[in-house]
């Protein structure tokens, strides 16, 4: 009979793991690189950045704007957020 139980259990967890990682994976999604470029773009209008470190950020965004219309928004993200770290958010 414990056996019985053991089995269940497994099953249970089992489904249980099925339904929750495609929800957190959905959660965890790439982030539209157009919302992203709007941020980054609002950050660098407000931002006091170097002349080195403003043409850092004038590329990355330009990398992301080719990945952007390229539709490879999670490369286009990654160059986001590089540049963004750079304007120091």
């Amino acid at each position: 009979m414990n056996n019985f139980k053991a089995s269940r259990l497994v099953y249970i967890a089992s489904v249980a793991a099925m339904v929750a990682l495609p929800i957190a994976a959905h959660a965890a999604a790439v982030q539209p690189c157009e919302d992203a470029l709007k941020e980054m773009r609002a950050t660098k209008a407000s931002a006091n950045l170097t002349p080195d470190n403003k043409s850092k950020v004038d590329a990355l965004e330009a990398k992301a704007v080719e990945r952007c219309n390229a539709d490879d928004d999670k490369r286009a993200d990654a160059f986001l957020q590089d540049a963004m770290k750079l304007m120091g958010k």
